[in-house]
């Protein structure tokens, strides 16, 4: 029997075919102009729901998952680093997927196509809503109708995001690996046939450095109740292409290979759920572009990218909702933005979502 068990491996959610996805922090964009790519700055802890049955919602315990502390306003993006083998992933937020802009759905889908394909696509940064560029996700209450969900279908029931994988199918994985084996062969023969270089320096990576692992969570003893339910919005612009998947649809499975509900929790409601204390609050934007530290553009020269969504093009910003709470935007200087490119644990329980 195929194993359709989610894990948590350190803060990275593991699903079954292969794809590793991790939530991670970063400066919020405007949201007026285009940006290059924000650095990362530490991800998001992850917890399963079923550790904290006693003092997460019933609807929580409902929909299983795991959970994640974020602030009001705050951007994440989404790391696929880590994954083994192609996948073909959706992503929902408040069930509407962020790449289509089309109600969730259980399959796979290519007109338009409801998915990305990690590993080619390291990363998702927001909705695909230009040619060529995403709007930042930017964390927000529901109720306001500030969300991707409250704008696109006119009412916020579920917030969070969601995930679901797709395996390729066994002749496909099986076409996959013999080509992934003649590539690595040859690349060792032309490393093999190089002089030796010369390095100094270091390499650059668009994510900050893992935090230690926390070790088995304990449940905190507390009185379920409501939740301030969060889900996404919108931010800035900001350079992305998300790449359109040169496999038939063929390829992949049918049925997913896995999927979870990941909720999106207030720092108070996390500490006062597990006991612990959340992350600091992120860092400000400016004081990160005086120090001098880096922004990233990515150009893959042979993907092709997606046409934007239609559903998606007219979301709105959270600033147009909530106001703008940011002091006026300090650019980054051209050499601040850095060219790039040409499971342990217990499973994580799914439910009724």
């Amino acid at each position: 029997m195929t194993d359709t068990s989610v894990r948590i491996d350190g803060n990275a959610l593991r699903l079954p075919g292969g794809a590793a996805v991790r939530f991670v922090r970063t400066l919020r964009l405007p949201g007026t102009g285009t940006h290059a790519l924000p650095p990362g700055l530490g991800e998001f802890p992850v917890r399963r729901v079923a550790d904290y049955a006693d003092s997460v919602p019933e609807a929580w315990r409902a929909r299983g998952g795991v959970m994640l502390p974020v602030c009001l306003r705050e951007a994440m993006w989404l790391s696929f680093a880590g994954t083994s083998e192609p996948a073909a992933l959706q992503v929902g937020v408040g069930k509407v997927c962020a790449v289509s802009g089309r109600p969730w759905s259980d399959r796979l889908a290519r007109s338009p196509q409801n998915y990305v394909v990690p590993p080619r696509q390291r990363w998702l940064d927001g909705i695909n809503s230009g040619k060529g560029t995403v709007r930042q996700f930017v964390a927000v209450p529901l109720g306001l109708g500030a969300t991707v969900e409250g704008q696109v279908t006119g009412e916020e029931v579920w917030g969070g995001v969601q995930l679901q994988s797709f395996a390729l199918n066994e002749g496909a994985l099986a076409r996959w690996r013999r080509a992934e084996q003649e590539r690595l062969e040859r690349r060792r023969a032309e490393l093999a046939a190089r002089p030796p270089a010369r390095t100094g320096g270091y390499g650059l990576a668009r994510a900050a450095a893992a935090p230690a692992p926390s070790g088995t969570p304990t449940a905190f003893s507390g009185t379920p109740r409501p939740v301030a339910a969060m889900g996404l919005g919108v931010g800035g612009s900001m350079r992305q292409e998300i790449y359109q998947d040169e496999r038939p649809l063929t390829d992949w499975a049918e049925q997913p290979s896995g999927r979870l509900f990941v909720h999106l929790v207030t720092p108070p409601e996390w500490r006062r759920i597990t006991g612990g204390a959340p992350p600091p609050s992120p860092v400000d934007r400016a004081a990160y572009t005086r120090a001098g530290l880096p922004w990233f553009d990515y150009y893959d020269q042979e993907a092709q990218d997606l046409e934007p969504a239609d559903p998606l093009q007219s979301v709105k910003p959270v600033g147009d909702w909530l106001g703008d709470d940011h002091e006026p935007w300090q650019p980054p200087s051209p050499h601040q933005v850095k060219q790039l490119g040409d499971a342990p644990g217990k499973p994580v329980e799914d439910g009724d979502w």
